[in-house]
């Protein structure tokens, strides 16, 4: 009798919350194409629950959008889990998107990311934060 095999360790698990649908399904085919689970949310309020049900590793968060923003969603994630990696990431709204930025650092983003940012830059702010950078 052979010994079974090893089992594989488990991909890291990315909640990725954005309202934008196109955004949403690029950076899930990116992310999946990348090795991880990822698990999609339209606002924070569906993050919340998705979190709740399955936790994550990393969320990547975009800050505008309706039910629940971003920074709202990051606040409640950090009470429910005060180590969590989070990447925020805006295109900005009423104002610049380096100012929601620095303010969802503020409140416990590990990482931020401006939109339009490359695919490398997303990978590298993950694989950071996964190697505990």
């Amino acid at each position: 009798m052979s010994d079974p095999e090893p089992s594989a360790a488990k991909p890291p698990r990315i909640l990725l919350v954005d309202d934008n649908d196109a955004i949403r399904t690029v950076l899930h085919r990116l992310l999946a194409r990348s090795g991880f689970d990822v698990v999609e949310a339209r606002n924070g309020v569906e993050a919340l629950a998705a979190h709740k049900a399955r936790p994550a590793d990393i969320v990547v968060t975009d800050l505008i959008m309706p039910e629940k923003e971003g920074l709202e969603t990051i606040l409640e994630l950090r009470r429910m889990q005060p180590r969590l990696r989070i990447i925020a990431m805006s295109g900005g709204g009423r104002v610049r998107a380096q100012d929601y930025l620095k303010l969802a650092s503020a409140l416990g983003a590990s990482r931020t990311l401006a939109k339009p940012f490359s695919e490398a830059e997303l990978l590298k702010a993950i694989q950071e934060l996964l190697d505990g950078d």
